[in-house]
């Protein structure tokens, strides 16, 4: 080990001269039995104190300004039946339902008693309630409140009660909103097989179990202390039930990425020859910098979903923010603790790996060096069939349908969508999303609406008014011709707002409004995509800003800016291929609404770290020799290997959660794993260097009058290499 030391190196910083992430990595190498302590007490107290209080995850859909809310509300003040949930429960006899009364009303009577019910209609008070061959007919169960406010056990009751009378020829299903929340399924092993497709990533990278754990451990206590934080947080603030996969989705990924960061940059010290309390330090200086900064820009990111003003976001926003701080946390204070207790085998294991290198020919870097020189050669033409290539992958998004899955999206066996396909076979396809249009006036008019909208096109059929207790507001509910999802029934709501209502109140003077699941799903849809050009805005506009102060360059942050919108896009893409379209067997659908916006916010703080990870480094070996084509690879062959291993480590964390039975999360997890493989192979190993090296010096241009006002913020410190 003394020949290692003896090969010269670059002057390092005396101690004295370390920075604060130097100074806290000093503090946690010291007290390493105490900062580890700390954290396995903190995140043990946070654990135990969330399963005492338990969770009150609770989702807001709320879109206060819309038709569907303003509606919703109304139902609401004037004491409509229709304000609340309901539950269908869905007969097929194909000896003729009237046959199997005897056995459907006594059970319908145990419903009416049942806790959160607060009116059943049988399918024999209403004739249009069962098909015209006779053989299929539904009951409608209306609930005291939304389908989110009913407690799941109380639907679960209903489902066993009414199911409890299948049998001799009847079959039983149910259907609705509450229904789909009580008997949907949790994450699976998606968690797990992430983790261990990681862990066997991380194995092959360092060849050390123990070095590939640390990353690993590191991002497990932070899971684990975000996750008991937030169910806290869900008794004072509105936290949407899938909340806890999507933090630990990207917990997991970002956890173990920051950490991964940090250590390469120590295995990096330990080779050159420092020892490893030296190591540590420079690491947290260089690598530590740039995980904070990398970690603010994803918060930033997270939190600019705050301008989008929709509450069933916010908390999710939040929450993943939390998570990602407290990961960006653990990687500053516990991975130094960890390096400390562990740092002599770890300096033993990486410098015999090393040498067996070194005896074999091979250099560090040395492949992503050549990578970076054949682009260098042909720049142009690099980046010009990268491009191409992304903007073809991100054409399909331009296209893409915006909404919410439904019950016919949901697996064949479940009876919700039994429920859903036996009301398609007797009702026709738009019986499971029916419009509820509220007509707020006398009787006349709500009885002139229900005749309009018999004539109206799209339409198969309506109910009769169904008046509040007040008598101030009726309800017609409409049943589409077409099914939830598709693009006719979005038409259909569009086409009442704005043509037909109007005209309508007009002649009798009364307000109409179009509520209900359906139309409530398209105002979500049609709020996201009119305030995304705003959130996005925000948050190019914050994190470019951030760049031009730590690199003190204006083509920098454009360049990253531009590539990261890039890669998203190719990632929408790519999620609209699979989902909206059907590739590889997905069933065709409309993409979840709000998965634009946060896999956008998401992605774009996370191409940060690589972003910024590369050009520190390229920026260091400008600033040492002020030659822009040896800056460039100098900086993809010191980072090129730990940013493809970081890329596959998120990518098969992310990739995990397709075999998740929530098609929400599949969307999630094929987006961020499609983004991250484009953003850490395609732009940053191609497309940033060619971007580099046709810029030239020009990279680093700043005005001088932005020179004078910027404050000087370095990822690296000067002098350590």
């Amino acid at each position: 080990m003394s020949s290692t030391r003896d090969t010269p190196a670059p002057p390092r910083p005396s101690p004295p001269r370390a920075g604060v992430f130097g100074r806290l990595a000093g503090w946690s190498q010291r007290h390493r039995w105490a900062a580890l302590a700390l954290w396995v007490v903190v995140v043990a107290t946070i654990t135990v104190g969330s399963q005492a209080a338990g969770s009150d995850y609770h989702n807001d859909f709320s879109l206060p300004g819309t038709d569907s809310q303003a509606a919703a509300d109304l139902m609401q003040r004037h004491g409509s039946l229709q304000a609340g949930g309901t539950v269908q429960i869905v007969f097929q006899d194909g000896r003729g339902l009237p046959g199997a009364r005897d056995r459907i009303e006594p059970m319908l009577a145990t419903v009416r008693g049942l806790p959160s019910v607060a009116d059943v209609r049988s399918p024999f008070a209403d004739a249009a309630a069962v098909s015209a061959d006779r053989t299929i007919g539904y009951a409608t169960v209306t609930l005291t409140g939304t389908p989110e406010d009913v407690p799941k056990p109380d639907v679960v009751k209903i489902m066993d009660t009414a199911q409890a009378a299948a049998g001799d020829g009847l079959r039983v299903e149910l259907g609705g909103d509450a229904v789909r929340g009580a008997e949907e399924a949790e994450g699976g092993g998606a968690e797990g097989a992430g983790m261990l497709a990681a862990l066997v990533v991380l194995v092959l990278l360092f060849g050390s179990l123990v070095a590939a754990a640390l990353p690993l451990v590191t991002a497990l206590f932070a899971v684990g202390g975000a996750l008991g934080l937030i169910a806290m947080a869900s008794h004072v603030f509105t936290v949407a039930d899938f909340t806890p996969p999507i933090m630990m989705l990207v917990g997991l990924g970002v956890g173990v990425d920051y950490a991964l960061l940090i250590f390469y940059r120590h295995r990096h010290e330990l080779i050159r020859g420092a020892d490893p309390r030296t190591a540590t330090r420079i690491a947290l200086d260089a690598a530590g910098r740039t995980v904070f900064f990398a970690g603010c820009t994803v918060i930033i990111a997270l939190l600019g979903l705050v301008a989008l003003g929709l509450g069933s976001l916010q908390g999710v926003a939040l929450a993943v923010a939390l998570t990602v701080l407290v990961t960006m946390a653990a990687s500053l204070t516990l991975l130094p603790a960890l390096l400390a207790l562990l740092g002599g085998r770890i300096q033993r294991q990486v410098l015999k790996r090393a040498a067996k290198a070194q005896a074999k020919g091979r250099t560090e870097g040395g492949r992503w060096r050549s990578l970076a020189a054949g682009v260098q050669r042909r720049p142009l033409a690099a980046l010009l069939v990268a491009v191409v290539a992304l903007l073809a992958l991100s054409a399909p998004a331009l296209g893409m349908r915006l909404g919410f899955a439904d019950a016919g999206n949901d697996a064949p066996t479940s009876t919700g969508r039994q429920a859903y396909d036996l009301l398609a076979q007797g009702f026709g396809p738009g019986f499971s999303g029916p419009l509820v249009v509220v007509s707020q006036g006398d009787q006349a008019a709500a009885r002139e609406l229900r005749s309009v909208l018999g004539r109206t096109d799209g339409i198969a059929a309506t109910t009769p008014p169904l008046p509040t207790r007040d008598g101030a507001v009726s309800t017609v509910i409409a049943f589409p011709e077409t099914s939830p999802q598709d693009e006719g029934t979005t038409e259909l709501v569009h086409s009442l707002r704005e043509d037909v209502l109007p005209e309508l109140g007009r002649r009798t003077g009364a307000t109409y409004l179009v509520g209900g699941p359906t139309a409530a799903t398209q105002d979500f849809a049609d709020s996201v995509s009119a305030r995304m050009p705003l959130f996005v805005a925000i948050v190019v506009g914050l994190s470019a800003l951030l760049l031009m102060v730590v690199f003190r360059s204006v083509l920098i942050p454009i360049k990253a800016a531009l590539l990261n919108l890039l890669s998203i896009a190719a990632a929408l893409g790519a999620i609209t291929l699979v989902f909206q379209n059907g590739w590889f067997g997905a069933q065709p659908g409309p993409i979840e609404a709000f998965i634009p916006v946060m896999i956008f916010a998401i992605v774009f703080g996370l191409s940060m770290d690589y972003e910024v990870f590369l050009i520190s480094r390229i920026h260091e070996e400008w600033e040492n020799s002020r030659d822009p084509s040896h800056a460039v690879r100098e900086g993809l062959a010191a980072t090129g290997k730990v940013i493809t291993a970081a890329a596959a480590i998120m990518i098969v964390v992310f990739a995990a959660f397709v075999l998740s039975p929530s098609r929400m999360l599949q969307q999630f997890g094929l987006g961020l794993a499609v983004a991250v493989l484009l953003d850490a192979v395609v732009i940053r190993c191609l497309i940033v260097p060619a971007a580099m090296q046709l810029l030239g010096a020009r990279a680093w241009w700043l005005p001088a009058p932005l020179t004078r006002r910027l404050p000087r913020v370095a990822l690296e410190r000067p002098g350590q290499d």
